[in-house]
């Protein structure tokens, strides 16, 4: 059985591994029977800016990364906002 630290890291190594960004931290970790959900808070180069050769400013972004039991990446998405921040759920 995974404990709900081992879900946080492997969501943060997944993330940083997979996605150009500074900084990961995960805001919340839910699980449901047998698979687990998380939500990332994650700052990146505005992709906008980069494209125009404009100085780099970070942008926050919200990604979703769900695990099995076993904590293999079942699946994962950049959301367009997190309405959790103002304790609703996911």
């Amino acid at each position: 059985m995974s404990n709900i630290i081992d879900v946080k890291k492997t969501a943060v190594k997944f993330l940083k591994e997979n996605i150009n960004c500074y900084d990961v931290t995960v805001i919340k970790i839910e699980k449901i029977l047998e698979s687990w959900n998380t939500i990332a808070e994650v700052y990146e180069d505005d992709s906008f800016l980069k494209s125009m050769n404009l100085p780099p400013k970070q942008v926050r972004l919200f990604y979703m990364v769900k695990m099995d039991e076993k904590l293999e990446i079942t699946s994962f998405e950049r959301l367009n906002s997190f309405e959790g921040m103002d304790g609703t759920s996911m």
